[in-house]
Formats: C-alpha cells, sequence, structure tokens
C-alpha cells in the first residue's frame, strides 16, 4: 500500500537557495536551542571550584593589571572617566564579541559527533553561542554597576543619559559580527585546521587594534588611527562606553560602517555555512 507524503511529521528537503534563512525551522527547534544555551553555560564550570563567579574574577584582575601597565606606567588617559569602570566597560563588550567569535568558530568541529547522528537546523548551534554568553556578559555589567556606584562617591560623579537606551542595538551588531565571522572561520576550519591557530593569535592582536585599553580620542591626529578605524568593533565599543558614561569620540559614519560589516559578514558567513554543512562530514 503507498504511503501517503502528507502523513510524515517532518519532511526533510535539500537546500536549493543560495540563501536559504529557514526562520520557521530555527524557531520550531527553540527548546533545543535553549537547551545548547544550558549547556553551554554550564560546560564552561563543570568540575571547577568557583563556577560562574570566574566571569566576575578574571575581568576584575585584567582590569587591575591593566590599571597598572596602562594606566600608571604608560599614562593613557580614560576621558575623564574613572579608569576601572574605563577598562571594564571595554573588557565587558570586547569579551562578549571575543567569546561569541571563538565559540561559533568551532561549531562544526565541537558538534561533529551529535550533527552526524541527529538532524535539526545547524544554525541553532552558532545562536545558542552567542545567546549563552549574554548571560556571562549580564554578569561583569552588573560588577561595572558596582564599580560606577563606588566611583560615584569617590570622585566621579555619574549621570546616566537616554543613550543608555541604544546599548541593546550596539549589542545586537557586535554579535550579528562575531555570528558573521564566527561561522566563517568554522566553516574553513572543517578542512583547514591551522585557521584554529590563527583565530586564537588574531584575537590577542585585534584586541590592541580596539579601543579597549584607550579611547579614541587618544589617537587623534595620529598617522595610524586609519588603521584603526578600519576595525568594525572600534566605532561601537567607543558608542558603548559613550552610551554609558556619555564621553567618547563617536562619528556616525563609522557606526554605520560597523552595521553595514555586519550585514555582510553574517549574509556571507551564512550562505558558506550552507554550503559547508552538506558535505562537513566528510572532511571534519
Amino acid at each position: 500500500m503507498p504511503i501517503d507524503s502528507n502523513t510524515w511529521d517532518i519532511e526533510i528537503k535539500p537546500k536549493n537557495k543560495l540563501f536559504d534563512l529557514q526562520l520557521k525551522e530555527v524557531w520550531h527547534y527553540r527548546d533545543l536551542m535553549w537547551l545548547f544555551v544550558k549547556r553551554d553555560f554550564t560546560a564552561q564550570f563543570k568540575q571547577t571550584i568557583l563556577g560562574p563567579f570566574w566571569h566576575v574574577v578574571q575581568p576584575a584582575l585584567t582590569t587591575i593589571m591593566f590599571l597598572l601597565v596602562f594606566g600608571k606606567i604608560a599614562k593613557i588617559p580614560t576621558d575623564g572617566i574613572a579608569p576601572p569602570a574605563f577598562y571594564m566597560a571595554g573588557l565587558a563588550i570586547w569579551g562578549y564579541f571575543s567569546a561569541c567569535f571563538t565559540g561559533t568558530s568551532n561549531t562544526f568541529t565541537s558538534n561533529a559527533g551529535i550533527f552526524g547522528k541527529v538532524y535539526f537546523p545547524r544554525i541553532v548551534t552558532p545562536i545558542s553561542i552567542i545567546l549563552s554568553n549574554l548571560v556571562k556578559f549580564g554578569i561583569q555589567i552588573a560588577l561595572l554597576i558596582c564599580i560606577i556606584v563606588y566611583y560615584n562617591f569617590n570622585g566621579f560623579p555619574y549621570h546616566a543619559t537616554i543613550h543608555l537606551l541604544y546599548i541593546p542595538l550596539i549589542l545586537i551588531v557586535v554579535a550579528g559580527i562575531s555570528l558573521g565571522l564566527g561561522i566563517i572561520f568554522s566553516s574553513l576550519t572543517t578542512k583547514y585546521r591551522d585557521f584554529t591557530v590563527l583565530l586564537g593569535f588574531a584575537i590577542q592582536l585585534l584586541m590592541y587594534a580596539t579601543p579597549v585599553i584607550y579611547p579614541l580620542s587618544y589617537l587623534q591626529g595620529k598617522s595610524y588611527k586609519w588603521i584603526i578605524d578600519l576595525n568594525p568593533l572600534s566605532s561601537l565599543i567607543e558608542a558603548f562606553k559613550y552610551c554609558i558614561f556619555g564621553k567618547g569620540l563617536v562619528e556616525p559614519y563609522s557606526v554605520l560602517y560597523s552595521v553595514v560589516f555586519m550585514m555582510v559578514s553574517v549574509s556571507l558567513g551564512y550562505i558558506i555555512f550552507n554550503r559547508v554543512e552538506k558535505t562537513f562530514m566528510d572532511t571534519v
């Protein structure tokens, strides 16, 4: 007796379009996405003593090091912002990008086991990494708020502005850039494992080409400022600090450049991701 295809609950079809978002299918697997979010967050601190408290210890120790090296020794200004708050703000948004980028860049190699056993939209995995790192970002923002409150009564009065409402938009653009670049690197590492080594080295260098430990105003008039301006994260991190402290050098065309870069990287990344996921099990 012939089987009516309409009786099947799920029908898996090949992707014929170059750019197939499949948003409906991703939404259908939203429960799996949240399971991945929980897995990514808890796996980081399994069998650790401090657990999620590491999200406070790591940026706190890094901030202290920045205070000594860049504040006391190099004497780099912080635009009149309390140095600990300035460094913590930069580390929070940079840490979010770095964690999302490195996490999504390992999508295929880290999940090859589960990808080879069961079907689900593969893009669910990198999206879950973007969401799980929001928890880490939220913890660091809570620490930043504590620092701002302390220095508000110790020589650096704080005045909140309406620009705080733009922070979610900045986060979306940062997340988009990390997702786009991450899935591009993830697709490349299925064949070329050298990119894994290159990525760790590139992330370290990129931080110093981004205004995390210095304000953009510090580079005014310097011949190499154009290199920093080419970095799409520069304007976003500077805008993030401006939204919080009301101080910084934010140029609209630079922010627009970052938004366009995000759209291009996500589009290109998704196209490459869709092509690679069909054959990656043969090479991973």
